[in-house]
């Protein structure tokens, strides 16, 4: 009993991070400036084919979730098979999010600047909430971890290289099927660029962060 009144809130908290993450992906996709560098590919992949953002979020992430298997091997712990579920979960949140959206009409390039600052606020602040309680990782953190693990470079230093070769590849498949810069544009960068910066000023100024994180030791 001891051990679930000690873990159940952390997997709560844990939750309701991947869901703000969900709305928080989709706020900086319909500002209409280009998604966030994680979700760029399936952004492009969901233009060209008849298969949502979320469904292929959810597609990419199982991808990811195996990459950390066949790396770590022996060393991938079993707990972190429950990233499938979480990925169900977030991919799933995501296309609603979308839905719930889908009322939301960008009509000034100032009012898509505030969408995407606002998406990016939202974002950062589900990523303080889920890394907080320190149970699980999401699959996008969970294979950059892994890959850090297996070179010995540094975690942040493969964070960038690995969006950057997400946004790369979302490009190429956009000049490829459209010709033209579709999904992508000045917002993908302004979100890499920006999220970072609001995950460290929660950290520093959110009393709640802190409490999620005192739930862990």
């Amino acid at each position: 009993m001891r051990s679930l009144k000690t873990y159940l809130p952390r997997y709560l908290w844990f939750l309701a991070g991947v869901l703000i993450n969900s709305f928080g992906v989709a706020l900086i996709t319909r500002a209409a400036l280009g998604t966030s560098p994680i979700s760029s590919l399936p952004y492009v992949l969901s233009f060209r084919f008849p298969v949502t953002l979320g469904q292929f979020t959810f597609a990419m992430n199982l991808f990811f979730i195996l990459g950390q298997v066949l790396l770590l091997r022996r060393d991938f712990q079993p707990i972190q098979l429950l990233q499938v579920a979480v990925n169900a979960v977030f991919s799933a949140f995501i296309d609603v999010s979308m839905g719930l959206l889908s009322w939301l009409e960008i009509s000034s390039l100032p009012m898509a600047v505030l969408v995407l600052a606002l998406g990016c606020a939202v974002l950062a602040f589900g990523i303080s909430v889920e890394v907080a309680p320190r149970v699980l990782m999401v699959p996008g953190e969970g294979i950059v971890q892994a890959i850090a693990a297996v070179t010995g470079w540094r975690f942040g230093n493969v964070k960038v290289g690995f969006d950057a070769a997400l946004v790369a590849t979302a490009l190429v498949l956009s000049l490829l099927f459209f010709h033209r810069l579709q999904g992508l544009g000045a917002g993908t960068i302004l979100s890499a660029l920006a999220v970072g910066r609001f995950v460290n000023l929660y950290n520093r100024r959110l009393p709640l962060i802190s409490r999620i994180s005192a739930l862990a030791s």
